[in-house]
C-alpha cells in the first residue's frame, strides 16, 4: 500500500506541474491551451540538447548539471509560451471560443511535428539519468533521486502559490480572472499580465519535461500528447482555473493510476484514468475545489 501511494505521489507531481499551466491560463482568459503538453515536450528536448552539448562535463557533474539545465530549459519554454500567446492566441482573444480551441489544437500539432522535423521521429536517450540507491521509507522503496524530484516539484508549486497570493503580479492575475474589463479600467496592463501567465505556466511545464526525461531516460516528439491530456484531466478533477485544485488534481490522478495499475494491470492504466474523468464530470463537473460560476454576457 505504501509503495502504491508513493508511486502515485511521484507521478502525480509531474501531472500537477503541467496542470498548473492549464489552470492558470483558463482561470484568466478561459482558454484551454491544448498545446501546453507540447511545451512539456519542448522542455525535455531543450534539456536533451543542452546536456548533449555539454557532453562529458554534464555526465560528471550529474545532478548539479541537471539543475542548471532545468533552469535554462524553464527560461526557454517560458519564452516559447510567450511566443505562442503572442502569435496564436492574442489575435483571437475576442474571437468565438471554438476558433481559439481549434487554434490551440493546431498549435499543438505544429509543435509536435515541428520537433519531429528538427529532432527526427526516433526516441532519444537522455544523456544524464537519475539512478541511485534505493532506501526504504515506511515500507516503500524510494530512491534519493525520486525524493529530490518530488522536492523540486513541491518547491516550484509553493513558489507559484506565493507568487499568486503574495505579489502584485498575482493580485493582477486574480483581478483579471474576476473581471478583465474592470482590471483594464483600473490601470492593469492586461496583455502583459496574460503574457506573464503563459511564461510561468510554460516554464513549469518545461521543468516537468526535463525531470521526466532525466528520470525515465527516453523522450520523443509525441511525449507531450498523453501527458497534456492527463494534465487537463488533473486540472478538471481539481477544478479548472483553481491553482490549488490543479495541484490536488495532479496528485489524485497519480494515485488513481497507481492503484488502477495494481488492480487491473498496466495496460488498463489510461482506461482507468479517463473513465474516472467521465464519472467525475458526471457527478461533480466543477471539480474538487472548483466553484459554480455564472457566465457573463
Amino acid at each position: 500500500m505504501s509503495q502504491l501511494i508513493w508511486n502515485g505521489l511521484f507521478v502525480g507531481s509531474f501531472y500537477a506541474l503541467v496542470a498548473l499551466g492549464y489552470s492558470m491560463v483558463y482561470g484568466i482568459i478561459k482558454l484551454l491551451n491544448f498545446a501546453h503538453g507540447d511545451i512539456y515536450m519542448l522542455g525535455a528536448f531543450a534539456g536533451f540538447a543542452m546536456l548533449t552539448m555539454a557532453g562529458a562535463l554534464a555526465t560528471s557533474a550529474g545532478f548539479l548539471a541537471l539543475l542548471v539545465v532545468l533552469l535554462i530549459a524553464m527560461l526557454a519554454t517560458g519564452t516559447a509560451g510567450l511566443i505562442l500567446e503572442r502569435v496564436a492566441y492574442r489575435p483571437l482573444r475576442s474571437a468565438p471560443r471554438l476558433s481559439v480551441l481549434i487554434t490551440a489544437v493546431g498549435a499543438s500539432f505544429a509543435l509536435e511535428y515541428g520537433m519531429r522535423l528538427v529532432a527526427g521521429p526516433n526516441p532519444e536517450v537522455y544523456p544524464v539519468r537519475l539512478e541511485g540507491t534505493t532506501v526504504h521509507l515506511l515500507g516503500a522503496r524510494v530512491t534519493v533521486q525520486q525524493l529530490a524530484l518530488v522536492v523540486i516539484a513541491v518547491l516550484l508549486m509553493l513558489g507559484l502559490q506565493w507568487l499568486i497570493m503574495g505579489t502584485g503580479t498575482g493580485r493582477a492575475m486574480r483581478a483579471i480572472a474576476q473581471d478583465p474589463k474592470a482590471s483594464l479600467y483600473m490601470g492593469i496592463n492586461v496583455n502583459a499580465v496574460i503574457a506573464r501567465t503563459f511564461f510561468i505556466g510554460s516554464a513549469l511545464a518545461g521543468a516537468a519535461g526535463v525531470m521526466a526525461g532525466a528520470y525515465y531516460g527516453k523522450i520523443d516528439f509525441l511525449m507531450g500528447f498523453i501527458i497534456g491530456l492527463k494534465a487537463f484531466t488533473a486540472a478538471v478533477i481539481g477544478g479548472i482555473g483553481n491553482i490549488k485544485g490543479a495541484m490536488l488534481g495532479g496528485l489524485v490522478l497519480g494515485m488513481l493510476e497507481a492503484f488502477g495499475t495494481a488492480w487491473l494491470g498496466g495496460e488498463w492504466r489510461d482506461v482507468f484514468a479517463f473513465s474516472f474523468l467521465i464519472l467525475f464530470l458526471t457527478l461533480r463537473p466543477t471539480g474538487l475545489l472548483g466553484e459554480r460560476v455564472t457566465e457573463r454576457v
